[in-house]
């Protein structure tokens, strides 16, 4: 028996997504996920902060950068959203008004969570790394793990990977030291 052709998932399918959920079209496939939990928000707020300051603003760094929360990015077909992304500014001079970037980041953050992880690991690592973004961190704030990836060739290679309430310079943002144990603050 030969099943049916499934229909491949459009943007009209992820806007009529209820409010609470985030949704993301990988490979045609909608998959929609409950805004994040607690530690999730918690890590992702404190890590765009931390980096704020020294790379968006240039203050106590060295700037360069353009980062955003949650943007919609439209690359290779797919919707996806990152939990963080940056842009190097001799790429993106300035912030466009636009509802979603075809731009591919040249950073991804992406915080795990139970919903999200084994799909940011696999299918979306694969995407950043055909789309050239250059580094992608994955955040775990249960186990309180970092890992850094940097694209070498045509996929990711762990560059560096850290702890609990270890200190490092972490690449591309190397120029300041991230305390892990702010990421995990309660």
């Amino acid at each position: 028996m030969i099943e049916p052709a499934k229909k491949q998932a459009t943007y009209a399918d992820l806007v009529a997504l209820p409010h609470n959920l985030v949704g993301e079209i990988i490979h045609g496939v909608l998959h929609a996920m409950p805004r994040p939990a607690s530690l999730h928000a918690r890590a992702t707020s404190s890590l765009g902060g931390y980096l704020d300051g020294p790379f968006d603003k240039g203050r106590g760094g060295p700037g360069g950068w353009i980062l955003l929360d949650e943007p919609e990015l439209h690359l290779l077909g797919h919707v996806l959203v990152p939990d963080l992304a940056g842009w190097r500014r001799e790429r993106m001079p300035t912030l466009p008004d636009v509802a979603a970037f075809e731009l591919a980041p040249d950073w991804v953050g992406e915080v795990l969570s139970k919903s999200t992880a084994a799909l940011d690991r696999t299918e979306k690592k694969d995407i950043y790394a055909e789309a050239r973004v250059g580094h992608v961190w994955f955040v775990d704030p249960v186990v309180r793990v970092l890992e850094v990836l940097r694209l070498d060739g045509e996929s990711y290679r762990v560059v560096a990977s850290a702890r609990d309430d270890a200190r490092v310079r972490a690449e591309p943002f190397e120029a300041i030291e991230l305390e892990l144990a702010l990421l995990w603050a309660r």
